[in-house]
C-alpha cells in the first residue's frame, strides 16, 4: 500500500488517498483521519483565516493562536470561557452580572463587544444566544454565542484568529474569529471528574466529562461526548445597612446545572465524496437572587422580608450536515446546511406584584417573565482549487462561495401579573405589546485568491458581498501579506474593512428591572417610548482594521510573535440615550408600561441601544514560547503573552432631540473599564510522571464612573462617583501525577492567594451591599478557587 497524496477538504479532516494493489488491480481508497494537534508544534495545519489547503500555523499571514484540549484542561476551569481567559490575554469578559446577564457566558476580543467576535464550530457559523445582556455596563444589549454550551469533552483544539475577517466569514468578525474544532478520532476516549470550591466556602463545583470514538464500518467514524456541570451560587454581598444583616445575597455567580452533548461524524460515501455531520445539544437551568425586600414591603405575605429569585431554563441545539469532495471539474467542494437555535424561559419566584396586592389584597408570588427564541439556518456552497498557470511561477489558490442565512428572533410576553400594574418585584415581565417574532434573510457571495509574488512573499485577497433584507447591501474586503526574510524572521500585515449588522434582539428586545427605590430599563429603538427619547433606527457598524507585525523563530525551540493593530469602528452600537425622572416614566408609559408605586421619581431611568459613537482601538499582542530540554530532569516550556489595548472615542453622536448619546459613565465603559494591559506568563515542567503548571496573570489598572446611590446626586445620569481599581496579580497552579499510563490525578488553584478587587466607594454602594465594581472587565469577585481532577484515558 503506497500513499499517493494528502488533501484537506474545507475543515479539519484530512483525506488520504491510498493506492492499494488487490489481485493485480490498483484501487484508490480515501480514509479520513485527524490532525494530531499539539499547540507547541508550529507545523500544525490551520483552517481559520485561510482558504488554502495544508496551510501551517508558522506560515500564517494573520495572527492566530492554537489552543489544544490539553491546555484547556490544564487551566482547571470547568467553563470554556474562563479557560480561554487564562491562556489568551486578548480574551476577556465583564466581571459579573446580577440579573439576566448573569445567566449567559460570553467572551470578547481586544476590548470590543462580544457581538464583534464571530464564533465558528468546525468552521461553520454558530448561532447566538437569545438571552440578551440586560445588565448595565459595557456590553449591555449584547447577544453573543454562549460558548459554554459546547461540551468541553468534545473539543479537540481551538483556533483564535486575532484579526478582522468579515470579508472571509461575514458579519460579526470585527475583532476576530474563534473556531472551535471538535474531536474526530474513531477510537479511544477520556472520562474525567473535577470538584472544587472557593476559598470563601461557597460555589462548590462538580463537573463530569466523557467522550469516545467509534468506527463506522471501514469508511467512517463517529466521536461522541457529554459534559455535565453543577455549580452552587456564590455570595459576595456586603451587610445591608438597612438591617445590619446579610439577608441580601444578590451579588455573586448564579447556581447552575448544565448538561451538554455533541456528536461529530463523517463517512466516505464514494472514493471522492464524503458525508459529514455535527450535532450539539445543551440544557441549562440557573438561578440568582435579587435585592432583598424589607418586611415592611408586604408584611402580611412576607413578614421576614423576601429576596426574589430569577431563574432561566434554556435549551440550545445545532446540527450541521454536508457533503464534500474533490475533483469536481478539478475543484474541491463543500455543500452544507447548519441549523441552530436557542430557547429560554425566564421566571421569577419568591416575588410579588405590590400594586395588585394593594388593589385586591392578593398577589402571585411566582411569575413567568418571558420566553424567547433565536434560530439560524445557514446554507453554504464552497469551492476551491489551486491553479498552476503557465504565465505565473507560483500556484494560485482560488476559493469561491455562496451563503444563504435565515435568522429569526421571537420574544413572548410574561404572565399577566408579571407586567401589569408595575409588574413583579425585581425583574418585570414582557408585556404583550413588546412580544412578537422578527426575521430577516442574508444572501452572500465571496471570493478569495492567494499566491506568492516572490518565493518569500505571500499575498491573500478576499472580498465579500452581502444583502440583508432589513439593511440592504454591504461590501467588505481584505488584503493580507507576509514576507519572510529568512526561515526564522518574517513580517506580516493586513488591511480589511468589516461589517456588523445589528442583531434582531438588539432591534426588538425590551427589559425592565425594579429595585426597592427605582427602576431601570432598555427600550427597543423603534418603540414609541424610545422615539420619545430621541431614538432613531439602528444602522450596521462599519469598521476598518489594520494589523502589522513580525514573527521570529531564531532557534528551533524559541518562538516570538508581535502584532500591532488599529480598529476604527463607525456607528458603534451602544447603550445610550439615557434619561431619568419624568422623561423616563413618560417613555415607559408610551410603551404601555407602568411602574410599582414605591419607586422614587429620581431613581427611574430608561435607555435604548443606538449608534452612539465612533471609536478607535489600538493595541499590541506579543506572544513568546521557549522550550528547554532538561535531559534527565524533564522538559520545561516557558511562555508569555501580553495584550496592550486602548480605546478612544473619535466622535459621539446626538439623538433626534439634539442630546449627546453617551454620558460620562458610558464613555468610561468604553475607554477605561477594561485593563489597558494584560500579561500572562509562566511555564510547564514535565518530568517523568509529574507535570507542574504555574502561571501568573497581571491585569492593569481600570477606571470607572459609578452611579451614586445616596445623597443629593443619587441616581444621577450626569454626575458619577469615580472609582479606581489598581493592577492585580493572580497566580494559577496545577500539579498532575500520571499514576498509570491511563490515569492522571491533578490538584490545583486558580487565584492561589485569594486576591479580590478594590472595594468601591460607599457612595456608590447600594445600601452598602456592593463591595466590588460589577461592570468592569478586570478580575472576578469570587476569590480563590481550589480543585482536584481525576482523568482516565481509554
Amino acid at each position: 500500500m503506497t500513499l499517493i497524496k494528502t488533501r484537506t477538504i474545507f475543515g479539519t479532516f484530512t483525506v488520504l488517498t491510498l493506492s492499494m494493489t488487490t489481485g493485480g488491480h490498483a484501487e484508490q481508497v480515501n480514509v479520513t483521519t485527524k490532525q494530531d494537534y499539539d499547540s507547541h508544534d508550529r507545523e500544525n495545519v490551520i483552517v481559520t483565516g485561510t482558504r488554502e489547503t495544508g496551510k501551517k500555523a508558522r506560515e500564517s499571514l494573520n495572527p492566530i493562536d492554537i489552543i489544544s484540549s490539553k491546555e484547556l484542561l490544564q487551566t482547571g476551569q470547568t467553563n470554556l470561557r474562563d479557560a480561554l481567559m487564562q491562556i489568551l490575554p486578548s480574551v476577556n469578559r465583564q466581571t459579573q452580572g446580577t440579573t439576566v446577564g448573569a445567566l449567559t457566558d460570553s467572551i470578547n476580543l481586544r476590548g470590543l463587544s462580544p457581538n464583534q467576535t464571530l464564533i465558528l464550530v468546525n468552521g461553520k457559523r454558530r448561532h447566538t444566544t437569545t438571552n440578551i445582556q440586560t445588565d448595565a455596563g459595557p456590553f449591555r444589549g449584547a447577544t453573543p454565542v454562549d460558548i459554554d454550551l459546547i461540551p468541553l469533552s468534545m473539543i479537540d483544539h481551538i483556533e483564535v484568529l486575532r484579526d478582522g475577517a468579515s470579508a472571509q466569514y461575514g458579519s460579526d468578525a470585527v475583532a476576530g474569529v474563534v473556531n472551535i474544532i471538535l474531536k474526530t478520532s474513531d477510537h479511544g476516549g477520556t472520562v474525567s471528574n473535577e470538584a472544587g470550591a472557593y476559598a470563601a466556602g461557597d460555589g462548590f463545583t462538580n463537573s463530569f466529562n466523557i467522550d469516545h470514538g467509534f468506527k463506522l464500518g471501514s469508511r467512517g467514524w463517529l466521536h461522541a461526548g457529554l459534559s455535565y456541570l453543577h455549580r452552587d451560587r456564590t455570595n459576595r454581598t456586603a451587610p445591608d445597612v438597612r438591617t445590619g444583616t446579610t439577608n441580601s445575597r444578590w451579588i455573586g455567580d448564579p447556581s447552575t446545572d448544565r448538561i451538554s452533548a455533541a456528536i461529530n461524524a463523517a463517512y466516505q460515501i464514494t472514493d471522492g465524496i464524503e458525508g459529514y455531520g455535527t450535532l450539539t445539544y445543551a440544557h441549562r437551568t440557573a438561578s440568582t437572587y435579587q435585592i432583598y425586600r424589607l418586611p415592611s414591603t408586604l408584611p402580611s405575605l412576607y413578614p421576614n422580608g423576601f429576596s426574589p429569585t430569577l431563574g432561566i431554563t434554556e435549551n440550545d441545539y445545532a446540527a450541521s450536515l454536508g457533503l464534500r469532495g474533490h475533483d469536481l471539474i478539478g475543484w474541491d467542494w463543500d455543500l452544507s446546511s447548519t441549523y441552530g437555535g436557542d430557547r429560554t424561559n425566564i421566571d421569577m419566584t419568591n416575588s410579588a406584584n405590590i400594586n395588585i396586592y394593594a388593589l385586591t389584597g392578593a398577589t402571585n408570588t411566582n411569575f413567568h417573565l418571558s420566553d424567547s427564541a433565536s434560530q439560524q439556518l445557514t446554507n453554504n456552497f464552497d469551492i476551491k482549487r489551486a491553479f498552476k498557470p503557465s504565465f505565473w511561477k507560483f500556484p494560485i489558490n482560488v476559493a469561491l462561495g455562496a451563503e444563504h442565512r435565515y435568522e429569526t428572533y421571537s420574544i413572548g410576553s410574561g404572565s399577566y401579573q408579571s407586567y401589569a400594574y408595575g409588574g413583579s418585584q425585581a425583574v418585570v415581565g414582557v408585556q404583550p405589546e413588546s412580544a412578537g417574532t422578527h426575521s430577516r434573510v442574508v444572501y452572500g457571495v465571496y471570493g478569495d485568491v492567494s499566491t506568492r509574488l516572490l518565493p518569500k512573499w505571500q499575498i491573500d485577497l478576499a472580498g465579500r458581498f452581502e444583502h440583508y433584507t432589513d439593511f440592504g447591501n454591504t461590501e467588505t474586503g481584505k488584503i493580507s501579506t507576509r514576507y519572510d526574510f529568512t526561515k526564522w524572521f518574517g513580517i506580516r500585515g493586513t488591511i480589511n474593512n468589516s461589517i456588523r449588522a445589528p442583531s434582531l434582539a438588539e432591534e426588538y428586545h425590551t427589559s425592565a428591572t425594579v429595585t426597592t427605590t427605582g427602576a431601570t430599563g432598555q427600550l427597543p429603538p423603534n418603540s414609541p417610548g424610545a422615539r420619545l427619547l430621541g431614538a432613531t433606527p439602528l444602522k450596521p457598524e462599519r469598521s476598518i482594521n489594520y494589523t502589522a507585525g513580525f514573527v521570529l523563530h531564531p532557534r528551533h525551540n524559541l518562538e516570538i510573535a508581535v502584532d500591532a493593530y488599529q480598529i476604527d469602528i463607525r456607528d458603534r452600537i451602544l447603550d445610550g440615550g439615557t434619561y431619568s425622572g419624568a422623561q423616563a416614566i413618560a417613555a415607559y408609559e408610551a410603551n404601555g408600561r407602568t411602574l410599582p408605586s414605591n419607586v422614587q421619581l429620581s431613581g427611574v431611568s430608561a435607555s435604548y441601544l443606538t449608534n452612539g459613537a465612533s471609536t478607535r482601538t489600538r493595541g499590541v499582542d506579543i506572544t513568546g514560547k521557549y522550550k528547554i530540554n532538561l535531559q534527565e530532569n524533564g522538559d520545561l516550556v516557558l511562555d508569555a503573552a501580553l495584550n496592550l489595548n486602548e480605546t478612544n472615542i473619535k466622535s459621539i453622536g446626538t439623538n433626534a432631540l439634539g442630546k449627546s448619546l453617551l454620558n460620562a459613565q458610558q464613555i468610561a465603559y468604553l475607554t477605561t473599564a477594561s485593563p489597558k494591559n494584560i500579561l500572562i506568563f509562566g511555564g510547564t515542567w514535565t518530568v517523568k510522571r509529574w507535570n507542574v503548571d504555574v502561571h501568573e496573570m497581571r491585569y492593569g489598572h481600570i477606571f470607572d464612573q459609578m452611579t451614586i446611590q445616596q445623597g443629593t446626586n443619587a441616581y444621577s445620569s450626569s454626575i458619577f462617583q469615580p472609582y479606581n481599581q489598581h493592577a492585580r496579580f493572580l497566580t494559577n497552579i496545577a500539579v498532575s501525577y500520571r499514576a498509570t499510563d491511563r490515569l492522571t490525578v491533578t490538584v490545583g488553584a486558580n487565584n492561589l492567594f485569594n486576591t479580590y478587587p478594590n472595594k468601591v466607594p460607599y457612595a456608590a454602594s447600594y445600601y452598602g451591599q456592593v463591595k466590588y465594581d460589577r461592570y468592569s472587565q478586570q478580575i472576578g469577585i469570587n476569590g480563590g478557587f481550589y480543585y482536584a481532577n481525576v482523568a482516565y484515558r481509554f
